[in-house]
């Protein structure tokens, strides 16, 4: 009786297991696609600098790509876990990194209030704390 249990509980962990690993590849297709797109979208960057507006341009390509980069790191932390069944927590402070200063690029396009120094000061200070954890990271792997 007990047996046959423990083969029931094996049986649906195994079904879990598939339905969470199908879960991931279907959200690294979902992340490889919207890559792709933020990808036309700095094409677009391009084509608004060739056509004249070079700041605009400019900024709407340097968005795209820093947003670009942002979903690449989260689609490795996604591909590494199907590889390895294990969470990687540098792909994800990367893509905190890159977010806040993909954040702090855009702030000089808003008018300065306190409340926007404030977002400021604290964009900085994340950037610091996830700088020093990839630091610490580093020297714990080697």
């Amino acid at each position: 009786m007990k047996k046959e249990y423990e083969h029931i509980e094996e049986k649906i962990i195994g079904i879990l297991g598939s339905g969470t690993y199908l879960i991931y590849v279907f959200v690294a297709v979902i992340l490889l696609i919207l890559a792709i797109l933020s990808l036309f979208d700095a094409i677009t960057g391009f084509q608004m600098i060739i056509a004249g507006a070079k700041e605009p341009g400019m900024m709407e390509a340097l968005h795209a790509v820093l947003l670009t980069i942002v979903i690449i790191e989260i689609m490795e932390t996604v591909t590494g876990y199907l590889r390895t069944h294990t969470i990687q927590i540098r792909p994800i402070l990367v893509a905190g990194i890159t977010a806040m200063v993909r954040r702090l690029l855009f702030f000089d396009t808003e008018p300065l209030t306190a409340l926007l120094l404030g977002e400021v000061v604290l964009a900085i200070v994340a950037i610091l704390v996830l700088t020093i954890a990839i630091i610490y990271l580093g020297k714990e792997e080697k």
